[in-house]
């Protein structure tokens, strides 16, 4: 076994798919071949596929994905020991999941998913499939289309905790392994859940039969409803709907005398993991009616006649038990806009006929993306949407998480909801169950084990928000603008325009002005644009949305305004949040002047409404940043979009003195190196310049000898002659008239 520090894997091909980089001459010093399995030992033990790292990293360091980081309970920096293990064929493995997984996925999906990875019971693995070294006779591409079929996009976010396994010890998945959920529920073809207004009932297959349902092959186990009281921030909402399940349930004739159809048929939107079927639930057991719940995503990847049959019968159920509500949750899946399925018009036609007594309540994280076929006045003519919570929202709603949990009594809710901007429900149960983990780990023989508020703040580094959880969000690194040396106009002008709207609306309110939309940061490369936006989302503590201009094109019609159009729905969903368009000159040219069909233009009227459409951005700010101001179409610097133009100067003396001091802040410099005398000398470097100069000198120091302490003037001296000043004197005069002509 040999002790190494787990990094994190910089390989986006790595993520998730439980595979660990070792150096080769580690893999030959334990004895094994690229893909053999290891042991990893941290605060946990777990396990994994190792493989070679690419290239000459160092040989101390193993390279880990962020889940295996978890499933070690250490954080990046800490050592892991590494050992060969032998791997069994498992003979059965059971799992725990989400609920869209567990009434989705069936045995033969879910199977090939995890084939070819390493499990250990207490770890979490991805649905993601292995497939950089995948086993033979599997499919990856069939696998994927299968996992999309079933879950929809969010299936590469779904993460499963393996529960058992047999035999113990770390198992491999073979063709012949049986899969199944906890507490005996196999996956298979998703049930209709029967829950009654008391609480959930739970049938098996024989007494389900006895009463003459139409039963499932399977058996799922739910939880029982919340209260109405719990539903934070949904009060309203759920006083609306309660008062459509009593006015629908107890007076339908008063409805008809009236003139009204005696049926309800309702929307429940809103983004993902703020609990919409929760809510649903909620309110109609204080309705003291029965819930039938289908999964969509389960019913759209069936023949038309098999779905037909499963909502057919998932009426009857709902019917036999009146008063009572079907759920059908995530229902674009099912009822895509995009495309008329075979099984649209038939699922239609059986919603249009469910019994009287039934109420129809579907949900959807993505209401645009329904067939606008169901949302007629006779079939869902109600719509009910429920908003992000805010901060106060956020801490009342740990309270209810951490309500039966041991903690101890310095926790503070409200700094913890301070710091989850854009957090749902499903995020702060995820943030719960990460603390819980890392109190468990810190206290394992204590006889009163209790949750702190480091465990919480330190879950803060691994739980993101749903809606930030894909490739295009900027990490801020822990940096703030107190980070950032000199440039003291440029970060209050920052300060101002992006952080004052956020922090102080009541100043605005009070004033009676609308607060900037966003800002231009303008200026040559290499001077500390991207980082100054990192600073400023890490001392704002925002959700930053990072996009490169040419990102967003694409040739094929209404993708690339699709692309922006989502791009700001998730950061309405995200809020407060901050939408960082980098190269914006490559999103929004000046209009007109394109050769590409007119996709540059029709992008730029795309990203014009969103910032200043008839659905106003609330707490949520747009930078841009380009080295090419006088390209981007002047329609997005007027007042009202991106109004506020700062130009990025490129550093004086002072300012590379600054950046030279925090670039070698880890790097030992000997006493004949003079900062301020150096940055005196690099007239023309931009901040880029004076970073890769003592990375250069610090090389060079390794190459003299590995067992070099210090850098000193002769390692500057030398990297010198390697790293030259990358600004352009043409470049910075454009730029600098630009920039005066903004003044006048």
């Amino acid at each position: 076994m040999i002790t190494l520090t787990a990094r994190l894997s910089p390989s986006a091909l790595d993520t998730r798919r439980g595979v660990v980089r070792l150096h080769p001459e580690v893999l030959d010093a334990l004895g094994l071949r690229a893909w053999d399995a290891v042991r990893l030992t941290g605060a946990r033990v777990s396990a994994a596929l190792a493989a070679a790292t690419a290239g000459d990293g160092p040989p101390g360091v193993v390279l880990v994905d962020d889940v295996t980081l978890s499933n070690l309970g250490v954080v990046e920096g800490s050592e892991v020991v590494v050992a060969p293990v032998d791997v069994a064929a498992a003979r059965s493995v059971t799992v725990a999941g989400s609920r869209l997984a567990s009434t989705s996925l069936t045995p033969e999906t879910l199977r090939m998913a995890l084939t070819g990875k390493v499990l250990t019971v207490g770890d979490a693995v991805s649905l993601l499939p292995q497939d950089l070294a995948p086993p033979p006779g599997s499919d990856v591409s069939a696998t994927r289309r299968k996992l999309s079929n079933a879950i929809g996009m969010t299936w590469t976010n779904e993460l499963l905790t393996i529960t058992s396994a047999d035999p113990a010890g770390p198992v491999a998945v073979q063709p012949s392994t049986v899969v199944g959920w906890r507490d005996g529920a196999r996956t298979g073809d998703a049930p209709a859940v029967v829950s009654g207004g008391g609480g959930t009932t739970t049938m098996s297959v024989t007494a389900a039969a006895t009463a003459g349902l139409s039963t499932p092959s399977e058996v799922e186990v739910t939880t029982p409803a919340v209260p109405v009281a719990d539903l934070v921030g949904q009060q309203e909402a759920a006083k609306r709907l309660a008062e459509w399940f009593d006015l629908t349930f107890s007076h339908p004739e008063l409805l008809a005398r009236l003139g009204a159809a005696p049926r309800l048929a309702a929307l429940v939107s809103g983004p993902e993991g703020v609990g919409k079927a929760t809510f649903v639930r909620a309110v109609a057991q204080g309705a003291e009616a029965t819930v039938v719940e289908v999964a969509a995503p389960s019913i759209a990847v069936l023949e038309a006649n098999a779905a037909a049959q499963r909502i057919a019968d998932a009426l009857a159920r709902a019917g036999s038990r009146s008063p009572s509500v079907l759920v059908l949750t995530d229902v674009e899946a099912l009822l895509p806009a995009t495309s008329a399925p075979p099984v649209a018009t038939v699922v239609l036609d059986a919603l249009r006929a469910r019994p009287d007594g039934v109420a129809l309540v579907v949900t959807s994280a993505h209401p645009e993306a329904i067939d606008p076929r169901l949302r007629v006045p006779e079939l869902v003519d109600r719509e009910l949407v429920l908003p992000l919570p805010d901060g106060k929202a956020r801490t009342e709603l740990l309270r209810v998480l951490l309500r039966d949990v041991p903690v101890e009594s310095d926790v503070d809710l409200g700094a913890i909801a301070d710091r989850t901007p854009g957090f749902v429900a499903a995020d702060l149960v995820a943030l719960r169950r990460e603390a819980a983990l890392r109190a468990a780990l810190r206290q394992r023989d204590a006889d009163e084990p209790r949750v702190g508020q480091a465990d919480l703040v330190q879950a803060l580094e691994i739980v993101r928000p749903i809606s930030m959880s894909t490739s295009d969000t900027l990490r801020t690194g822990g940096l703030t603008l107190d980070d950032v040396g000199d440039m003291t106009e440029v970060k209050q002008a920052l300060t101002e325009a992006a952080l004052w709207p956020l922090q102080y609306p009541d100043s605005f309110a009070r004033l009676g002005v609308a607060p900037p939309r966003g800002l231009l940061l303008y200026g040559p490369p290499g001077c500390g644009k991207t980082f100054l936006v990192r600073a400023l989302a890490g001392t704002g503590r925002l959700n930053v949305l990072s996009v490169k201009g040419a990102e967003l094109m694409d040739k094929f019609v209404g993708e690339s305004e699709r692309a922006v159009r989502e791009l700001f729905r998730r950061a309405a969903e995200a809020a407060p949040a901050m939408v960082f368009l980098d190269e914006v000159d490559a999103l929004a040219p000046r209009r007109g002047q394109s050769s590409d069909s007119g996709v540059s233009d029709r992008v730029v009227a795309a990203l014009l409404t969103e910032l200043d459409g008839v659905e106003p951005l609330r707490d949520v700010i747009v930078l841009g940043a380009t080295n090419r101001p006088e390209l981007v179409d002047p329609a997005l610097l007027r007042p009202g979009r991106l109004e506020r133009l700062v130009y990025v100067p490129p550093p004086d003396a002072e300012a590379r003195a600054e950046i030279l001091r925090a670039s070698s802040r880890n790097t030992p410099l000997g006493s004949d190196v003079d900062l301020d005398a150096l940055a005196e000398e690099l007239d023309g470097y931009s901040a880029a310049d004076c970073a890769a100069l003592i990375r250069e000198a610090a090389l060079t120091a390794m190459r003299e000898s590995l067992s070099a302490a210090e850098v000193t003037g002769a390692h500057l001296a030398s990297a010198r002659e390697a790293v030259r000043p990358s600004l352009d004197p043409a470049q910075l005069a454009t730029l600098a008239a630009y920039a005066k002509s903004r003044e006048r």
